[in-house]
């Protein structure tokens, strides 16, 4: 396992990008196709969109490059599972803002990426965190690994936040 990001990124709108090619990831294409599978929205080719609890500042977030599927852990209060495929050589993780990003150093092939929160619900009540104040309550995993696409996948759902986004994901668009 190679960890590829350990730290605070900042949020705004409570979203996070992974993105290759740079085109930007909306909200609702994110989702399309992922049948109530929401807080990491795989649905627009070579990007994915991670939602947080809290809607504006610094969260602790990991990013791991694992081999093959790691195994659950089932501390994490939400987990979901998506296929991505990076579309170009670059794929980077990126704030909304665009102040920072990390480069993955992802090939351009098939993945299956795994993203876990705690504290979504303290997050979201949260709501905004200024750089002064102390870390945030919810914590962020994103867990990624060569694999053949498979459909996305709900693996496990506690709080309001996340059901919140899940039925956002499964509600029609307009």
């Amino acid at each position: 396992m190679k960890v590829l990001v350990s730290g605070e990124v900042h949020v705004d709108y409570g979203q996070i990008f992974v993105e290759s090619g740079g085109d930007d990831c909306d909200l609702h294409d994110a989702f399309a196709g992922q049948e109530g599978v929401g807080l990491c929205g795989g649905g627009t080719g070579g990007a994915l969109l991670l939602l947080t609890g809290l809607r504006i500042g610094g969260v602790e977030f990991t990013a791991e490059l694992h081999e093959s599927r790691p195994a659950p852990d089932e501390t994490w209060e939400e987990i979901v599972e998506v296929p991505f495929r990076p579309v170009s050589e670059e794929t980077v993780l990126r704030q909304w803002n665009g102040k920072n990003r990390w480069e993955l150093g992802l090939e351009e092939c098939d993945y299956r990426v795994r993203y876990s929160a705690i504290g979504m619900d303290a997050g979201r009540s949260k709501s905004v965190r200024e750089d002064d104040e102390p870390p945030s309550e919810d914590r962020y995993l994103l867990q990624i690994w060569p694999a053949a696409p498979e459909p996305a996948r709900l693996l496990k759902r506690t709080g309001g936040a996340a059901a919140y986004w899940h039925a956002f994901a499964t509600s029609p668009v307009g």
